[in-house]
């Protein structure tokens, strides 16, 4: 028998899975399902990164706020707070399995300029180097906006993954992945796309009320990727005990296939 194929994974994890399904607030049985699928990944001997929004959500309860608000001051504020309580329940669900979180805080900025990227990736491998460190990133949201304002961490995610060069792009929502109709769910994902320009029609740009990306955003997201080598997923972080499954190739999702890398 074969030995599994062990992947270097980026795992996304958007507000609309990190939060509960009535209230604007964070949901710790939903994080803690996320959380063990990391886990078993790692166990399995995969190299897992995360790329995780909900500091805003996460922000909300300590200010006293009922729902996300519309001004760019007030989010970063909410976000500066909620990100220590984000990371402090990170800490607290991986330590339960033996692991630690590293936080790491980047800009687009960050990842374009050619020093900034080198420094970032330099210590993002460094990081993997401890087998117990499971690294969580997020866009800095106090001092940028680019997330906050447009993609809910699905480009910062897949930018990472380019840099990094992932074998694996993990992009949880709450659909199964792209829907053949999008009036029809009960029709199911499409289970493979070769082209992701070919099917961006079927795609319906609805927003959670503490996201801010669509699925529109986030094929974007995967072809950007996909054109750069890494095969993406998309499948839903509401049923995270899949997680597994379909790193390893099954469970329902959407894959997207890689686009070859000529040499030269």
């Amino acid at each position: 028998m074969s030995s599994p194929v062990l992947k270097r994974v980026v795992i996304k994890f958007g507000s609309g899975i990190l939060t509960r399904l009535q209230t604007p607030e964070p949901d710790p049985v939903q994080l803690r399902k996320l959380v063990e699928a990391v886990a078993l990944l790692k166990q399995a001997g995969h190299t897992v990164v995360v790329v995780s929004s909900g500091a805003v959500a996460s922000g909300l309860k300590p200010l006293g706020l009922a729902s996300r608000p519309a001004d760019l001051t007030t989010l970063q504020a909410l976000a500066a707070v909620g990100q220590t309580h984000l990371m402090h329940a990170y800490e607290n669900l991986l330590r339960d399995h033996g692991l630690h979180v590293a936080q790491l805080l980047v800009t687009h900025e960050d990842l374009e300029a050619a020093p900034r990227a080198a420094r970032f990736k330099a210590t993002l491998e460094r990081l993997l180097e401890f087998p117990q460190v499971v690294p969580v990133i997020n866009e800095n949201d106090s001092v940028a906006i680019e997330e906050l304002r447009f993609g809910d961490n699905d480009l910062l995610s897949s930018h990472i993954a380019r840099l990094w060069g992932a074998d694996l792009l993990l992009l949880l929502t709450s659909a199964p992945g792209l829907l053949r109709d999008p009036d029809q769910p009960a029709e199911g994902p499409i289970p493979v796309v070769e082209d992701v320009a070919a099917v961006i029609h079927h795609a319906q740009e609805k927003k959670t009320q503490l996201g801010t990306g669509g699925m529109v955003s986030k094929l974007r997201a995967v072809q950007d990727a996909a054109n750069a080598g890494v095969e993406c997923i998309i499948a839903s972080g509401r049923h995270a005990e899949q997680i597994p499954a379909v790193v390893a190739g099954g469970g329902v999702c959407t894959r997207f296939r890689a686009v070859a890398q000529t040499a030269g």
